[in-house]
């Protein structure tokens, strides 16, 4: 496990990061032009949802996946408003940044499915391979949660007309993500085959250079925003995991999967989203500040469920499963 966690955290994706804080830390000039910043965001969010609809379609639809899809847009779609509530209301954080960084904690962190994965991998203990669609499906509920939050904190929460649904349902971001996905379902194996070269295998080489940019937003923002990192926001960051964790476990057990599916749910409900939420919220929050989330997300959670949350999980998957 320790050899495991010390992999994904000397990963390149995450060293990338780590170089871009350093970088803005020590208040370099490396910057990232805005428009190649806007194409990695769009990039990632296709990527991610069409690979996740070209393994739906791959796999077929089973009543058991689509249970299981159904709890993990539950969980995706619920516990932004259990991570808004805690910071809003008990960690005190500003109305927008609450929102953003909530919706983080509702998607998952592809990083750290990979993780747990190979953890069973090495445990020999199986899971199903259709998970990976079920993490796909928990992208974007997420992101849809946490736009309803900043919507309604602008006073507008009575207004459910077709233009408010309209204007969450149409946001760049989800559109991307659910059209992508829906492509992906459409064309299958022989979309997937055609677009490999730029989907698949540019995408490690991308996520590199977004990640670099948001270190260095991210460094920025600590510069001169380093105080809303209070003790209660920065505990959230190792209680909400457990939290979300504990929910999937009671989801899984109700549909009956098995002890390796079930650590699987329980991590993507645990995990919290470096990727696609940060490349949704640049879009449609800009007034949010990416260093608070990305340092909760990335800089804590990540790093906690590496070395605490995957082998608490799979433990007590292992306990549910029995």
């Amino acid at each position: 496990m320790l050899a495991l966690a010390a992999q994904n955290l000397f990963s390149p994706p995450v060293l990338f990061f780590g170089m871009g804080l350093s970088a803005s830390l020590g208040r370099s000039d490396l910057s990232v032009p805005e428009a190649i910043a806007r194409f990695l965001s769009l990039y990632l969010l296709i990527s991610i949802g069409f690979r996740g609809g070209a393994e739906v379609a791959h796999q077929g639809l089973t009543l058991t996946l689509a249970a299981t899809i159904a709890a993990g847009v539950a969980l995706s779609g619920g516990l932004p408003f259990l991570a808004y509530a805690f910071l809003r209301y008990v960690a005190g954080l500003d109305h927008v940044n609450a929102a953003a960084v909530a919706g983080h904690y509702g998607s998952i962190s592809a990083v750290t499915f990979v993780a747990v994965t190979g953890a069973l991998t090495q445990l020999a203990l199986p899971f199903d391979g259709y998970m990976i669609a079920v993490a796909a499906a928990m992208e974007t509920p997420a992101i849809f949660s946490a736009l309803f939050i900043a919507r309604a904190g602008q006073g507008r929460t009575g207004e459910m007309s077709n233009d408010f649904l309209r204007e969450i349902v149409l946001n760049g971001s989800i559109v991307a993500l659910l059209g992508a996905f829906a492509v992906g379902c459409i064309t299958g194996e022989r979309g997937m085959t055609s677009l490999k070269p730029f989907l698949l295998d540019a995408f490690a080489g991308f996520l590199c250079i977004f990640l670099l940019d948001m270190g260095l937003i991210a460094g920025r923002g600590l510069r001169d925003g380093w105080r809303s990192l209070s003790i209660p926001v920065a505990a959230f960051a190792w209680l909400m995991p457990l939290v979300g964790a504990a929910l999937a476990a009671v989801l899984a057990w109700l549909i009956g999967l098995r002890a390796g599916s079930t650590a699987v749910l329980m991590t993507l409900g645990a995990s919290a989203s470096y990727i696609a939420v940060p490349a949704a919220m640049r879009l449609a929050l800009p007034a949010a500040n990416p260093a608070i989330s990305l340092t909760l997300s990335l800089g804590l959670t990540f790093p906690f469920n590496l070395t605490v949350g995957i082998p608490l999980y799979i433990a007590a998957a292992q306990m549910i499963a029995e």
